[in-house]
């Protein structure tokens, strides 16, 4: 079966908020994705507060693929469905780059675990929760769960508790 994908360019908005903090003066955090890209240039000043800064860090793209489409519908089901966006420090600098706009849990839940500079979840916006539903409705596959069985020639099987294994033999 041939994989189908689809996607949709964001604008994704972040803050800049400063923090009293030994080590680090402020810290970023995604605000929210935009259904719609503006006409506005990346990392153009919305609005300045005493101790935050509202940027629109530019565009980037939500990629659905057809293989994912039971992430994306526990995503809707969850009833606050997210988007996660993920930002990287460009060459160890001050400047961040978007690396990544998802709308699946678990690829939003390994980029926590890549070392991204600036990770956080936004609300799904009502527009794009409706494209990724309609992607789900129209590609979506209920797949049968096999179990698995365990092999049972010698180097699956479990030792005998108590026991220990014969060198050479694999037996208990």
């Amino acid at each position: 079966m041939a994989m189908t994908e689809s996607s949709r360019e964001v604008g994704v908005v972040l803050r800049r908020r400063t923090i009293d903090n030994p080590w680090i003066d402020h810290m970023w955090s995604p605000v929210m994705v935009l259904d719609e890209v503006p006409a506005t240039a990346p990392w153009t000043v919305l609005s300045m507060e005493a101790d935050a800064t509202i940027y629109y860090a530019g565009s980037a793209s939500i990629d659905l693929f057809s293989s994912d489409t039971a992430a994306y519908r526990d995503n809707l089901a969850d009833g606050e469905p997210r988007i996660w966006v993920a930002l990287r420090r460009q060459d160890g600098g001050p400047e961040l780059e978007l690396t990544k706009v998802t709308a699946d849990p678990t690829e939003g839940e390994a980029m926590f675990e890549s070392g991204c500079d600036v990770i956080g979840t936004v609300p799904m916006p009502p527009e794009i929760a409706s494209w990724i539903a309609a992607f789900v409705d129209q590609f979506h596959v209920e797949r049968a769960f096999h179990k698995r069985k365990r092999d049972r020639t010698g180097g699956d099987r479990q030792r005998a508790p108590g026991g220990s294994r014969d060198e050479g033999t694999g037996r208990t």
